[in-house]
C-alpha cells in the first residue's frame, strides 16, 4: 500500500531539532513489510521462534560487534516485529 496523507494521517514523534546521533538511550521498533509474521509465533503466551526469528535474535545480538560504542539493552521479538532499547555511548 502506497503512503497517502489523507487516509493515513501519520505524524512524527521525533522530537524536532533534536540529534538522534548523540549519546542516550532510544526505544525502536522494526517492522516487517505489510505486517508479515516473519519471526515465528505466539502459543500458550510464550513466543516461538521459527528461523527467521531465530536470525533475527542473533542480528540484534551482533550489534555491538559492528558499533562498539553501541550497548544493547532489553529487547523482545514479536511475530511481525522486535522492540529494542540501544545505547549509544560516547
Amino acid at each position: 500500500m502506497i503512503y497517502n496523507p489523507k487516509i493515513h494521517n501519520r505524524r512524527s514523534i521525533r522530537l524536532k531539532g533534536y540529534d538522534y546521533s548523540q549519546a542516550g538511550l532510544y526505544f525502536i521498533t522494526i517492522c516487517c513489510q505489510d505486517n508479515v509474521c516473519l519471526f515465528g509465533t505466539i502459543k500458550n503466551g510464550a513466543m516461538i521462534l521459527n528461523s527467521g526469528g531465530q536470525m533475527a535474535k542473533k542480528c540484534w545480538t551482533e550489534i555491538p560487534n559492528h558499533f562498539p560504542n553501541v550497548i544493547l539493552h532489553e529487547y523482545v521479538i514479536m511475530p511481525n516485529h522486535v522492540h529494542g532499547i540501544i545505547e549509544f555511548a560516547v
